[in-house]
């Protein structure tokens, strides 16, 4: 029997076989159907081995296709049929995907905020912002600090006007969800809403959605086995939605507490109930996903996503990716706030963007309100920040088959930065900026 060393990517690139991608495929699938046995994930993920390897003549190497055949055979084979349908519903899914994204890209899509990148890219126009060179000779010209007003501005007349819609339905509204992907801004965005809502009345209780993580060991992983915080199926979503219809309602609910330090939540460890008036204010990656508050009205809730929507184009005539700023802003807080690598962020990033994609994208066509947390001085700062450190790591992954996806974003978020002038000084930035959150200094993010 010949030992399965190595597997063929859909790219044709062969690198080496992992056990544990295999594992954590399968506890995935058993994750999204309410299954959290990790044992029997192994157990199922040896057996999907062993039958690879019998009879396998010694030079074959199998393709990811060949292995998630005999994934599924293995569940089904096993009395694991809900797990194996959910296992082939994602590889269907993600088939579609790959087949239909060229078309895709050159149709527009329903998940995108249209009307709010409109007015983003006329208020760029106005102000001579739209393109990288423009950006650029604003900065010869040493207008930096009013570039940073400007955005800034914008930015809080956004939150400004958000706050104004919420009092106009303060009668009927439970529940104010502030959603948005990685970095988006979320907790600057969230504590300054806060403070507008309270300057015009209302009444706002915060609940922290992080104290309904599962235990650590019950987490779904990624391929590089580090725990997954950034799907849905990490929290405890029917708790959730359990306590917040609970709230809403005027009932009396014992929240959890989760404990960082060992990885375990603690259940029914302090109250709390609505008083008269008072509104549930909740800062969330998965304020959008609909599970997490079925039971809720959506009468009773106002939803507002958070995206930094720079409407900028590049020298090459492209427009900025708003992915590629989150990954920046991450690489600062993780390294600032989590004595993380950026090269570990940007290792990951695909699997932060593969979450996005399926947990909370499809559902921003639902919110109502959105939010744009994109600065158009940022850049510059990121150019003095991190330039060095992408042009490092191009040299690195260029011929890593495994980092494919590290070495093209690298890459692209390199071009970008050459072209852009950097600032060094930051001390235009107000210390309670969304901005701030990344690259140091807030005076409300702690």
């Amino acid at each position: 029997m010949a030992k399965l060393e190595q597997v063929i990517k859909r790219s044709g690139a062969i690198v080496p076989f992992k056990r544990e991608r295999v594992i954590n495929a399968i506890y995935r699938s058993a994750v999204s159907v309410g299954g959290r046995d990790k044992q029997t994930a192994e157990w199922l993920a040896d057996q999907v081995i062993k039958m690879l390897e019998n009879g396998r003549a010694e030079n074959y190497i199998p393709t990811i296709e060949d292995i998630q055949d005999v994934v599924e055979k293995v569940l089904i084979e096993n009395g694991h049929a809900k797990v194996s349908k959910a296992f082939i519903l994602y590889r269907d899914e993600q088939k579609k995907k790959r087949e239909t994204s060229s078309r895709i890209a050159s149709k527009k899509s329903d998940n995108v905020p249209w009307q709010k990148i409109w007015y983003s890219l006329d208020w760029a126009v106005s102000r001579n912002l739209h393109t990288v060179d423009n950006l650029n000779q604003r900065i010869r010209n040493g207008e930096f600090p009013q570039i940073v007003h400007q955005a800034e501005a914008r930015y809080n007349d956004d939150i400004a006007l958000a706050a104004e819609i919420i009092k106009e339905k303060a009668n009927d509204i439970k529940l104010v969800f502030v959603s948005g992907p990685s970095s988006s801004g979320k907790t600057t965005t969230t504590l300054k809403l806060e403070k507008h809502l309270k300057n015009i009345g209302l009444k706002f209780v915060a609940l922290e959605v992080d104290h309904y993580f599962y235990d650590l060991e019950l987490h779904p992983k990624d391929e590089f086995g580090d725990y997954d915080f950034e799907t849905p199926q990490a929290l405890d979503i029917e708790l959730i939605n359990e306590h917040l219809t609970k709230l809403c309602n005027g009932e009396e609910v014992m929240l959890p507490f989760y404990d960082f330090k060992t990885g375990t939540r603690h259940l029914n460890q302090k109250s709390l109930q609505l008083k008269e008036g008072e509104i549930l204010l909740l800062d969330s990656l998965h304020g959008l996903y609909p599970p997490m508050s079925a039971g809720i009205s959506d009468n009773n809730k106002f939803k507002i996503y958070i995206e930094p929507l720079l409407q900028m184009k590049g020298i090459d005539g492209e427009y900025v990716h708003w992915t590629d700023l989150r990954l920046i802003r991450r690489m600062l807080r993780d390294a600032a706030h989590r004595a993380y690598n950026p090269k570990q962020t940007l290792e990951h990033w695909h699997y932060v963007r593969a979450s996005e994609l399926r947990h909370i994208i499809p559902y921003n066509n639902t919110t109502d309100f959105t939010i744009n947390s994109g600065m158009a001085y940022e850049l510059p700062l990121y150019k003095h920040l991190m330039f060095d450190k992408f042009k490092e790591w191009i040299e690195l992954y260029k011929d890593d088959p495994l980092k494919t996806d590290a070495y093209e974003r690298a890459s692209r978020i390199y071009k970008l930065l050459d072209s852009i002038l950097p600032v060094e000084d930051d001390s235009p930035v107000p210390h309670d900026s969304v901005m701030r959150e990344f690259i140091g200094g807030s005076s409300i993010v702690h």
